[in-house]
């Protein structure tokens, strides 16, 4: 009874473990989103759409004082990035893109 039980969760647990994504799946989903990121940015450069993104309280005032720390630090508030894409985010809305 006790083998059976002891089976049966290591299967389970196996069978778990496979549904999660391993990491060579994690590289191309990340680089199939990037491309189609970057399709979505020509396809609106060309229709002349611009995105002025979400209303991020604070990150706007932020840079345009210059306190460019404060701004990734209220980006990160509003959104709940890391730093690294905070950083990334408050420099591309810098640069006005």
């Amino acid at each position: 009874m006790e083998t059976a039980l002891v089976l049966s969760t290591v299967a389970l647990v196996l069978a778990l473990l496979a549904q999660f994504p391993r990491r060579d799946d994690r590289g191309a989903v990340s680089f199939r989103l990037t491309e189609i990121e970057r399709r979505q940015r020509l396809i609106m450069d060309h229709l002349g759409i611009v995105d002025r993104g979400p209303a991020l309280p604070g990150v706007r005032e932020h840079l345009a004082r210059g306190d460019k720390i404060k701004a990734i630090k209220a980006y990160r508030e509003a959104t709940g990035t890391d730093l690294r894409t905070a950083k990334e985010a408050v420099e591309a809305i810098a640069a006005g893109r």
